[in-house]
């Protein structure tokens, strides 16, 4: 274990929709811009704002999430993949954390275990004196909050030097700036959050307009120095034993786009060598020995999934062949009978249909009495649902609790397949991705036994 300076920084916010993420784009760019090798976190369970923050680093961004993970775990993750400059995007309200009374797994949370300074986004359009009292509020409710500084969103030009003065003498923090309104850098949103990012047409140019608005209204400098002046940490190598090499199928295009980095990492560290493919452009499934089948917006692409009949067809027949598949939420969808009409694999009879509304939502632990391709009988994976779209039928084979007591059963298991709306984290449990790196294992010697 050997110990690392790794500058770092939070953008944390008031809530959900502040603009933290077009804040840390911003910052982000700039960094990059400056020649700076750099990395990105997001706190909690989000896929969307980690997707922005690759296409801009180059890199995949890590989640740092403290229901999936331990303290200690969080810490060496981080510790892992830091890099010369290192930002961190809170999540919903600085102080949220996973059930409406706890601060547990918040931001606040986060930055306390990384020893990370933060900067509070504050919107305040239409605000004057309130602002202040905003930032106070955030400032006193736990007394270790690391709040070294405040960025405004949504601020004018006339008005941000009299709030600016405003804030710094009611609170005794620095203002570092402010981004204005203005639709050519906004980030739209959707119900499952903002846009994906490859979905955003001339999405670099909309990152450099960004960073050249920061460049004039962001004090880069004083950010750079709030980063140097976290403390060292102690970087652990990932502890994972190579059980083979193996071909991976992983479904990477719009409509599937959805992984947790730390998943694939440790698959890879298993010995997975991980090859995408496109079940809206591809034809048929790739030679593989294991498929993942991510989340994403399958009914957004339904008519076109639907048109694929060759993968489709694909697809549905390699399963019931044995192919070791973990099917996560958009992808048990088109594993399903069809997405609101459209036709999808069938390996599920039942159709999938808008409720309108977020389904069993939020963070679940996630459990099974029987054997299966996953869970050995009192297995326990933490996970998350995040969806609106839900099946007829769900599946039952597996216990899902969260951590204020709910249960319901869902999921579709078998010695070769895992399928069903809870995204796993498979670093919570490793023996899980063991079996599953096993199987795959397995099925590679069978196909070579042909």
């Amino acid at each position: 274990m050997t110990r690392i300076k790794a500058p770092r920084i939070m953008i944390a916010g008031t809530g959900s929709g502040c603009g933290k993420t077009t804040a840390v784009c911003a910052l982000l760019q700039v960094l990059v811009n400056r020649g700076y090798d750099t990395a990105s976190f997001k706190c909690g369970p989000d896929y969307i704002d980690p997707m922005f923050h690759s296409q801009i680093i180059g890199t995949d961004s890590q989640n740092v999430d403290l229901f999936f993970s331990s303290e200690e775990e969080a810490r060496d993750l981080f510790a892992r993949h830091a890099k010369q400059v290192n930002v961190v995007e809170g999540v919903m309200g600085f102080y949220d954390g996973r059930t409406m009374d706890s601060d547990r797994a918040s931001a606040y949370h986060v930055s306390c275990v990384l020893k990370t300074p933060v900067i509070l986004v504050v919107n305040v359009r239409g605000m004057a004196l309130s602002a202040a009292a905003v930032v106070k509020g955030y400032q006193n409710f736990r007394p270790d909050a690391d709040i070294a500084g405040v960025l405004f969103n949504r601020a004018t030009e006339n008005s941000y030097e009299r709030l600016k003065k405003t804030v710094e003498n009611e609170c005794g923090i620095p203002v570092l700036g402010y981004l204005p309104t203005d639709p050519e850098i906004s980030l739209e949103s959707r119900y499952l959050g903002l846009i994906t990012a490859s979905e955003i047409e001339g999405l670099q140019a909309k990152m450099q307009k960004l960073a050249a608005q920061a460049e004039k209204t962001v004090e880069i400098e004083k950010i750079l120095a709030l980063m140097e002046s976290a403390p060292d940490l102690e970087e652990k190598p990932l502890a994972v034993a190579k059980r083979g090499n193996f071909r991976l199928a992983v479904a990477r295009d719009k409509a599937f786009c959805f992984y947790y980095s730390a998943n694939l990492e440790l698959l890879e560290g298993l010995g997975a060598e991980i090859v995408p493919f496109s079940p809206l452009t591809d034809k048929e499934l790739l030679d593989c020995d294991g498929l993942l089948l991510g989340g994403g917006y399958p009914e957004l692409y339904a008519d076109v999934l639907e048109q694929n009949i060759s993968m489709r067809e694909n697809i549905r027949k390699a399963i019931e062949g044995g192919l070791p598949t973990m099917a996560e939420c958009g992808g048990f969808m088109y594993l399903c009978r069809d997405i609101a009409g459209h036709a999808m694999c069938g390996l599920f009879d039942t159709p999938v249909r808008n409720t309108g509304k977020l389904t069993r939502f939020g963070y679940a632990e996630i459990s099974s009495e029987e054997n299966s391709l996953l869970f050995a009988p009192g297995t326990k994976i933490k996970g998350h649902e995040f969806h609106y779209w839900d099946a007829e039928d769900p599946g039952s084979a597996l216990k899902a609790q969260k951590p204020a007591g709910k249960e319901w059963r869902c999921g579709y298991t078998t010695d070769s397949l895992y399928a069903g709306y809870p995204h796993l984290f498979l670093p919570s449990c490793p023996e899980a991705a063991e079996r599953f790196v096993d199987k795959c294992l397995e099925y590679k010697e069978r196909r070579a036994a042909r």
